[in-house]
């Protein structure tokens, strides 16, 4: 079935291309001439027709890249890898000595044999981190097969990066980054400090790319196939056409209120250069501006939020919340994706099991990396960079996800949720977490936290 689907995939795909596409081969199959190895020590050959990488224990991150930078591209190359080994093809990337030294930075289509099966996706080396993880996709986590060659297919046209493995979409990114950026192609040989995995190779053949009339050659990403945008305040057609719409515009208080006025409010929030501020006022909770709401109400969604926080924040996105409730001091109430500094605030070693750090139902349910079979721990972007939350709410259950890892999953109204609310600083609250709409609040807790990207989505 997994192979028929790959075909009928692959045949598609094909069926839209032009004919007589002028592809250029970026190896000879004899020599490394047109490619130079930049970083670690890893040693890289040709055999049997295909360049190979082969780890070195404790060496960094090695780059066989090519010589010339491309910007608008179609790429397509076999992949053959041991067990054990990570490894990834660099694109659009760079090596400039303004940049950490030489060190490489740029787009990265993955190749992974672990068993999170993350192969297909994009990470940004150096910079971003994961900006693609196949826990948005897992139609795609079985196209990979360690055992034989498969086939890689990335298309960097304009700010649009989609990928795809033996016929099989997997990747499809808007980036902001994108339309303006070119770099090397490269084969990545991953640092390996356990010596079993020394002398892991990882093999390449038949790299080609095409840089003329690309939307003529652009394979079809289905419909079911997430889409993740990057680029600021901004909708794609197909989100669009999906039912997004964007909570904030960028530019005004428009479709907002104070949790506790009946307008914006006059002080602790502003709007800097497409940012939506609430302003540092000490730590207090809801004292300066206060808490700001939508004017909508909402109860199946899916709603985005990119945030960046300051050092030793404390911040919160709220929802099903009830702003009448608390007619005093104090945040508003409702369920609370948690937005916090983990490693300096005091607030983390609160609650209970970490019940109140990043990314939690904030005094309820701690987060955790549900996304990876290999790692427990969250993948959070540190202080001055953008993080983004997630929050999936349909048939009555929710989802807490952070940087596209699932980190939190419940029933709302259910017996087990009950008892943890009563276990919780929500105990006095009848029915707390159960109503069937509410607001999105944005939470001031007294510290800098700056948002972007609020956009939203019923279900």
């Amino acid at each position: 079935m997994k192979h028929t689907t790959i075909l009928l995939i692959a045949a598609t795909s094909l069926s839209l291309s032009a004919q007589g596409a002028e592809w250029t081969s970026l190896f000879n199959g004899k020599s490394l001439s047109g490619w130079k190895q930049v970083g670690g020590d890893a040693k890289y050959t040709v055999e049997n027709g295909a360049i190979v990488g082969e780890s070195v224990v404790n060496s960094p991150n090695s780059f066989l890249t090519t010589k010339k930078d491309y910007g608008n591209f179609i790429f397509e190359a076999e992949i053959n890898v041991d067990q054990g080994l990570n490894s990834g093809i660099q694109f659009r990337s760079q090596s400039k000595r303004s940049f950490e030294k030489g060190r490489v930075h740029g787009y990265q289509v993955e190749i992974d044999t672990s068993e999170r099966k993350w192969s297909g996706g994009v990470y940004e080396e150096a910079k971003r981190g994961w900006l693609y993880t196949l826990s948005r996709n897992e139609g795609c986590q079985e196209a990979f097969d360690v055992d034989k060659w498969n086939k890689y297919r990335v298309e960097a046209v304009d700010n649009q990066i989609r990928t795809w493995i033996n016929g099989v979409p997997c990747a499809d990114i808007l980036d902001s980054e994108a339309g303006h950026q070119e770099g090397f192609i490269a084969l990545q040989v991953h640092s390996i400090s356990d010596k079993a995995l020394a002398g892991k190779k990882v093999r390449m053949r038949s790299p080609k790319i095409l840089t003329k009339d690309l939307n003529a050659e652009r394979w079809y990403m289905p419909s079911h196939v997430q889409e993740i945008n990057y680029q600021a305040n901004t909708l794609s057609p197909k989100q669009t056409s999906e039912g997004w719409k964007l909570l904030w515009d960028g530019k005004t208080s428009k479709g907002w209120k104070g949790a506790k006025l009946d307008e914006f409010p006059a002080k602790g929030w502003g709007v800097e250069k497409g940012e939506l501020v609430v302003y540092s006022s000490g730590g207090a909770e809801s004292r300066n501006g206060g808490d700001i709401i939508t004017l909508e109400e909402f109860s199946e969604f899916e709603l985005e939020v990119d945030f960046k926080i300051t050092d030793t924040a404390n911040s919160g996105i709220k929802y099903f919340v009830d702003p009448n409730l608390l007619k005093g001091q104090g945040s508003a109430i409702g369920l609370e994706f948690q937005i916090l500094h983990d490693e300096k605030h005091p607030d983390a070693k609160k609650g209970n099991n970490g019940n109140r750090t990043i990314g939690s139902l904030y005094d309820l349910i701690p987060a955790t990396n549900l996304s990876e079979a290999t790692r427990t721990t969250k993948r959070v972007n540190p202080v001055g960079e953008w993080n983004r939350a997630r929050i999936v709410v349909k048939d009555g259950r929710v989802q807490h996800w952070l940087n596209n890892i699932k980190v939190v999953d419940y029933p709302r109204g259910t017996q087990i949720f009950r008892t943890l609310v009563q276990r919780s600083k929500y105990h006095k609250w009848p029915n707390f977490g159960e109503w069937e709409t509410g607001p999105i609040l944005l939470q001031d807790h007294g510290d800098e936290v700056r948002f972007r990207s609020i956009k939203i989505r019923e279900l």
